[in-house]
């Protein structure tokens, strides 16, 4: 069989990796990872070790931001 990779834009994602979400919203890998370290953080999804990013959720987040 075999292995069959999409390539889906990050506009089209659900959830994002910590690369893609740090591309895609313009802030750096480590602050993401910092703001999302929260048991109660509205705008990550744990899977397993796997940290992932709503991406609905993040863009509301930083809009309703004034700095972070």
């Amino acid at each position: 069989m075999a292995d069959t990779k999409y390539n889906v834009p990050i506009w089209h994602k659900t959830n994002l990796t910590v690369e893609e979400a740090a591309a895609y919203c313009g802030v750096g890998s480590k602050k993401l990872r910092e703001m999302s370290d929260s048991e109660y953080c509205p705008f990550v999804l744990w899977n397993g070790n796997k940290r992932l990013f709503k991406r609905k959720k993040l863009d509301e987040y930083l809009a309703d931001m004034y700095s972070i």
